[in-house]
């Protein structure tokens, strides 16, 4: 089932075409209205009739998170104030907070992309949709809702957290579609275990998850406790939040909505423009954003593109699901880490549950990884000398993918602090 069968199934001639098309007319726009880009145009000895085809897009400057935070809170704006009727915000929990200012015409194009994400995990106006991702100033809430307004599906805005609450809601008013994200959907799934819930019989056919990385091992747990099938989704705030990107029914990769959003790989060092299925920082270019575009956009995610022709029958490039963030890699002891690599090990093993941290210090000059993990209820009634066994067998699968040593602590159950919204997987102590 696709949403929009002419825009997702265009053949890559017109894709080409249109994407060459929308971003000349970017460009102009950039220059005339967004004075940061213009004086980056002018310093590069660029302008936007210099750059005819999609090639040349690798001959204009990056922007980046720092950069949008300089300019807060409307120095991007290529619209006039009067015709941006919703803000949304990162969480500025780091920093200054990022600003995305719509147009009513961004909101009917958030609204479509949705629409596309959700048809593909099955959504219809038949539905019942149980949307637990942060309304506010989080996207992930009015992002949701307004793909379930335009399918015309039933939507329970519940929004996030009061987890006993959401329970009450899948038993009284039987949603088929969740949206959350997966760390938060696996809590939903422990706390209703302890009511002695059978998510078998909610009705629950789909999820759709995203927000913060996640891997296929954590794909099957959340599918085998919540009775569901679940796809990936895609998105952040400075690009115009959950809808970029998302799973069709094969599960081979997220698709990307070309005709929106222009995707580039390239390796996070040397900027320089990687080839399909190399692995690299993702980088988007927003085609059709008025509010506030953004010109070939360091995401920090880390993936590959795949153009290969889908089964499926939409032709939009697919992207890997995200393997981690550079700012969330770990490099321990001159190896790159990343908290999904050490979650597919984890999530593999039945003594455990899907609930870790990473901790990071430094002794004697030496960095150190602890993995610490919550044991399941069995093996908390073990007797020490089998917890022991298990942490060295652990330690030697996570050595095996990772290549280096890491120290396994398996801790009590519920110890490990639970999110409502996304999971905080690292504590790194290493002197600044």
């Amino acid at each position: 089932m696709i949403w929009d069968n002419q825009s997702e199934t265009m053949k890559r001639d017109d894709i080409t075409t249109l994407q060459a098309e929308r971003l000349g007319n970017l460009l102009s726009r950039l220059y005339k209205r967004v004075p940061f880009y213009r004086e980056r145009m002018e310093k590069n000895g660029i302008r936007p009739e210099h750059v005819r085809h999609m090639s040349d897009l690798k001959d204009l400057p990056f922007t980046t998170k720092e950069e949008l935070r300089t300019v807060y809170p409307f120095g991007m704006l290529a619209s006039d104030k009067d015709d941006i009727v919703e803000i949304h915000t990162s969480s500025g929990t780091t920093g200054i907070p990022v600003v995305d200012a719509y147009t009513a015409g961004d909101i009917n194009i958030w609204g479509e992309v949705m629409a596309r994400c959700l048809t593909m995990a099955g959504a219809t106006r038949a539905d019942i949709i149980q949307n637990a991702y942060g309304y506010g100033l989080f996207t992930g809430g009015m992002g949701v809702h307004y793909g379930a307004r335009k399918i015309g599906a039933m939507v329970i805005p519940i929004s996030g957290g009061n987890t006993k609450r959401q329970l009450a809601i899948m038993r009284d008013f039987k949603p088929t579609i969740l949206t959350c994200t997966p760390s938060y959907s696996l809590y939903m799934a422990e706390a209703g275990r302890e009511e002695d819930m059978d998510f078998s019989k909610v009705g629950l056919k789909a999820g759709v998850f995203g927000a913060e990385p996640w891997s296929d091992s954590m794909r099957k747990d959340i599918q085998r406790k919540l009775h569901l099938k679940a796809f990936d989704i895609y998105g952040l705030t400075e690009i115009i939040g959950p809808g970029v990107a998302n799973e069709c029914s094969k599960h081979e990769g997220l698709h990307v909505f070309e005709d929106h959003f222009y995707p580039e790989i390239i390796d996070p060092k040397t900027g320089k423009v990687l080839p399909d299925g190399e692995k690299g920082e993702l980088v988007i270019t927003t085609l059709t954003k008025e509010g506030t575009p953004l010109l070939r956009y360091r995401t920090r995610d880390i993936t590959w593109l795949n153009h290969e022709p889908c089964s499926c029958g939409r032709t939009h490039v697919r992207m890997h699901r995200l393997l981690g963030r550079t700012d969330d890699m770990l490099i321990i002891r001159g190896v790159n880490v990343f908290p999904s690599q050490i979650e597919e090990v984890l999530l593999k093993i039945e003594e455990v549950e899907p609930h870790y941290q990473l901790v990071v210090e430094r002794r004697d000059q030496l960095d150190e990884l602890e993995v610490q993990v919550e044991m399941n209820e069995n093996m908390f009634s073990d007797e020490i000398k089998n917890l022991e066994n298990m942490e060295k067998q652990i330690s030697a699968q996570l050595y095996g993918i990772l290549n280096i040593h890491a120290r396994v602590k398996l801790v009590e159950p519920r110890t490990i602090s639970r999110s409502e919204g996304k999971a905080k997987r690292i504590i790194d102590k290493r002197p600044r």
